[in-house]
């Protein structure tokens, strides 16, 4: 492990390994540097791959107060560490980031996002003021546990499976993370599609989908593929919304060397 530091002075914490073209991996809700070691050491074989602690997770620091500009400033802090320039793939929350940072005109050289969770509606994503005052209350008041809960159950997991979740030994590890779902949630804003952001990105943007992830996952990558002057769509067989790195990695290998 080594750290950047970003603008703000907060230490980023990042792993580097491989050699080749820079790849940066963003991880989304509850993701670490080390929750995307497996595709890393996948993409290793051709790129020096860069995964890092996003702030307030793993070992990177979390300056207050919060912005997702800064969270900008951070992957940009890990871009000039990879000597300027890079490619960079973001999935699900970590893929609105990204999107963000290139619409900022950041050095990617190339971006490729796994299902961003926006909301194909006519307005913001129902529910979504109710549910960002209740996250911050759970989360202000040390309510961890029900923090997590509460978002668990906003991408539609039953009570029943939440339960389940609480029994075992992550729910520790997921409580610890809790009061970056605030943050997350303040990079998806009202969860609907950034069309703004989406037309400012120059770069060629490759947007994935899994086959076996609903219907609305989809439907919101090609959305978003068709927003962005030089995107494209593809969908990934048999994979849902936790991509194994063995069915992303060909393909981002054939996106990135293209």
């Amino acid at each position: 492990m080594s750290t950047v530091t970003s603008h703000d002075g907060t230490a980023i914490a990042v792993d580097r390994s491989g050699e080749g073209p820079a790849v940066i991996l963003v991880g989304g809700a509850f993701d670490t540097r080390t929750s995307a070691a497996p595709l890393a050491e996948v993409l290793a074989a051709r790129f020096t791959v860069f995964t890092y602690d996003r702030r307030g997770r793993g070992d990177s620091g979390d300056t207050a107060p919060y912005a997702v500009a800064r969270e900008v400033e951070d992957l940009d802090a890990v871009i000039q560490a990879a000597g300027g320039s890079a490619l960079v793939y973001g999935r699900s929350s970590g893929a609105a980031l990204a999107l963000d940072a290139a619409a900022a005109g950041l050095s990617i050289s190339r971006l490729a996002l796994y299902e961003p969770p926006f909301i194909i509606t006519d307005g913001p994503r129902e529910g979504s003021t109710e549910y960002t005052t209740r996250l911050g209350e759970l989360v202000s008041t040390g309510r961890r546990g029900e923090a997590v809960a509460l978002f668990l159950s906003s991408t539609g997991m039953s009570a029943e499976a939440v339960a389940g979740m609480r029994a075992t030994p992550t729910w520790a590890g997921l409580e610890e993370l809790a009061h970056t779902l605030l943050y997350d949630n303040a990079v998806m804003g009202d969860g609907s599609l950034p069309a703004e952001s989406a037309a400012a990105v120059t770069v060629s943007t490759l947007v994935l989908a899994g086959g076996a992830s609903s219907a609305a996952y989809r439907e919101s990558a090609k959305a978003l593929a068709d927003a962005v002057p030089s995107g494209r769509q593809r969908v990934l067989d048999g994979q849902g919304h936790d991509v194994a790195p063995a069915a992303v990695a060909p393909v981002l290998t054939e996106f990135f060397t293209g």
